[in-house]
């Protein structure tokens, strides 16, 4: 099937959507009505995008019966229109190729945003600090709502671990690529030799999982209450607030006691639980399909060391899409869209290829 027959389809299925939003069967039916506005809203750009095509083949048609008319001045008036339609024709049919890629479930999915401190004792865990610090900036320049769930502080200034739960439009679509060991090279406040160290941190993206999604056997779990040992006052570290859960079949344990309650922070847990289950779940589906992974080389392997932060030379690089700025500052104040976007477009196009939509 040709892009233009798959486009064909999803315009009748998008007038058919139109008709019965406007039945009253749906109307009186909310559930209903949602779900077929839903998938409307799903289409709707496509749609517009496919009829703009439609305008300009049409126009495009009708200027080259009048490039071939024999009054040579509108022939050199409708050559010239020629070029300026080929181009908007040629720039749609890239972005309804595009359009055209199966959409990730999780696109939509607010994402659980863990960092832990890797090689490099102090100046890892100081590493991981300004990377918590960097992913909220740039969440609050999207316009989204970060909070901290849980952080293991060192007590110098860094933390050896702490997760996130990031809420707004498509914020997995954005930060999805982020998962993956970064690296950074600088000179530690206490070298005195001026040597430059490398440290490590790794950052794990974790679209948000409903219970929905993932069903947990409570028989499967086990609980552990503990008092919390950060700092928090009296309350926190007399208490059995801290809370520890281990899910039996897979061996996964999640610790939260940034809350004082012990409600709360089983409930975070949870959330943390579900999320690393469903990753664990989409592994395996990966790793079942030789193609599928093909596609998604490099995109969430946390073995993987995806780029370096170099201090010294204020430079950032992106070792898998080669990408290098040197305004490592400005990306430390949150300032990530030249990165995220380049790895947008990069796994686009790698998935365009994969899936060889013909014209």
């Amino acid at each position: 099937m040709s892009i233009f027959d798959k486009l064909t389809a999803i315009e009748h299925q998008y007038e058919d959507l139109v008709g019965l939003l406007g039945s009253a069967e749906v109307q009186n039916d909310p559930a209903a009505y949602r779900k077929h506005a839903k998938m409307l809203a799903e289409i709707d750009g496509t749609v517009e995008k496919f009829r703009e095509y439609t305008a300009i083949a049409r126009d495009l048609a009708q200027t080259e019966e009048l490039a071939s008319a024999g009054d040579p001045d509108m022939r050199e008036l409708a050559q010239e229109e020629l070029k300026s339609l080929v181009q908007k024709r040629d720039a749609l049919v890239a972005e309804l190729k595009v359009l055209l890629i199966p959409k990730d479930p999780n696109d939509e999915k607010n994402v659980i945003l863990e960092i832990r401190a890797g090689t490099g004792g102090d100046e890892a865990t100081l590493f991981a600090a300004e990377m918590l610090r960097m992913y909220a900036r740039y969440a609050e320049r999207q316009g989204w709502k970060m909070e901290i769930m849980d952080v293991a502080d060192t007590g110098v200034g860094g933390i050896k671990e702490a997760f996130a739960m990031i809420e707004g439009d498509r914020v997995y679509s954005k930060m999805r690529y982020e998962s993956g060991v970064h690296r950074v090279q600088r000179v530690p406040q206490t070298e005195t030799a001026g040597r430059i160290h490398t440290s490590a941190v790794t950052v794990a993206i974790l679209p948000e999982a409903e219970e929905v999604d993932v069903q947990i056997n409570q028989n499967d779990l086990r609980i552990d209450t503990f008092c919390s040992s950060g700092p928090g006052g009296q309350s926190v570290n007399t208490t059995y607030s801290a809370v520890r859960i281990t899910h039996l079949p897979s061996g996964v344990v999640v610790s939260m006691q940034d809350e004082k309650s012990q409600i709360k922070n089983r409930e975070k847990a949870m959330r943390v639980l579900r999320a690393r289950l469903q990753e664990l779940e989409e592994q395996k589906q990966h790793d079942a399909q030789a193609s599928e992974r093909k596609s998604m080389v490099g995109s969430g392997d946390r073995s993987e060391k995806i780029r370096t932060y170099n201090f010294k030379e204020n430079r950032v690089t992106d070792h898998r899409i080669g990408l290098t700025v040197h305004q490592l500052d400005l990306v430390m104040e949150g300032q990530l869209d030249e990165f995220i976007d380049a790895l947008r477009t990069h796994y686009q196009t790698e998935k365009l290829k994969a899936d060889s939509v013909a014209v």
